[in-house]
């Protein structure tokens, strides 16, 4: 599904560990790929889109070649279903991204992969080896909430950073009351369910951050979270990390 855009202001190793409470996530200095999947709940494509983002929780590649999370956009709502999971953020996110491929249209189910339109995504595996250095990522945490983040990148991390922290829902399933999808029973995977930014101060040759996971409600679903970091004020991810939350 397409509509136009209007212009607005608008391979990795993690590792999980349990030492003194400690939550750790570690890359290794090959780049990890964010896959990003815009969707909605009133689009009567995103069905399919959604079962193959949520075939990835088995995949070998899964945390250490890429990261998936599923951004759900609001500009479906209008259709008669109102998203529980839909943000006009997410919807100005895909518009900055269409703006710089000098695309006249936003549509779902659409799949972003390293800050790069990934049309092809029907059937592919992007558990695909990258030898591309990026630089170790890594995020830690005492409580299970806030993180400590540092990045150490192949290039010095020479200039502004900023880290991104989101916090995803899996096992999530939605009975569908109008719209499109009316009547289904739609099963959900990696969602966003929050997401937060700081931009990162230099200590010595590594870039770091703090940021606390944004609280959400959502019961019985399986938590993880997503951390990555970009050049200061760009979209396209330079390292992605992530993992199940205990």
């Amino acid at each position: 599904m397409k509509m136009f855009l209007l212009r607005a202001a608008c391979a990795a190793f993690p590792i999980t560990m349990s030492l003194a409470a400690e939550t750790r996530f570690e890359s290794g200095p090959q780049q990890t790929a964010l896959v990003e999947l815009y969707t909605s709940e009133g689009c009567s494509s995103c069905p399919p889109a959604e079962a193959w983002l949520s075939r990835l929780k088995t995949d070998s590649g899964l945390w250490k070649k890429f990261v998936p999370i599923a951004f759900h956009v609001d500009y479906w709502d209008r259709l008669g279903w109102p998203d529980r999971f839909a943000s006009r953020r997410w919807t100005e996110r895909q518009s900055r991204y269409a703006a710089l491929w000098r695309s006249e249209s936003v549509y779902t189910p659409a799949v972003v992969l390293n800050g790069s339109e990934f049309r092809n995504w029907s059937g592919a595996s992007v558990a695909v080896p990258n030898g591309k250095a990026a630089g170790v990522l890594i995020a830690k945490s005492t409580d299970g909430k806030t993180f400590e983040i540092e990045f150490r990148s192949a290039e010095g991390a020479a200039g502004s950073w900023d880290a991104h922290l989101a916090l995803l829902g899996s096992g999530i399933s939605s009975k569908i009351g109008a719209g499109e999808n009316g009547g289904r029973n739609l099963q959900h995977d990696f969602v966003v369910l929050g997401l937060r930014d700081a931009e990162m101060q230099e200590q010595g040759e590594a870039k770091r951050s703090r940021l606390t996971i944004p609280s959400a409600s959502e019961s019985g679903a399986r938590l993880a979270v997503a951390v990555w970091v970009t050049a200061h004020d760009r979209l396209a991810p330079a390292q992605a990390i992530g993992g199940w939350l205990p």
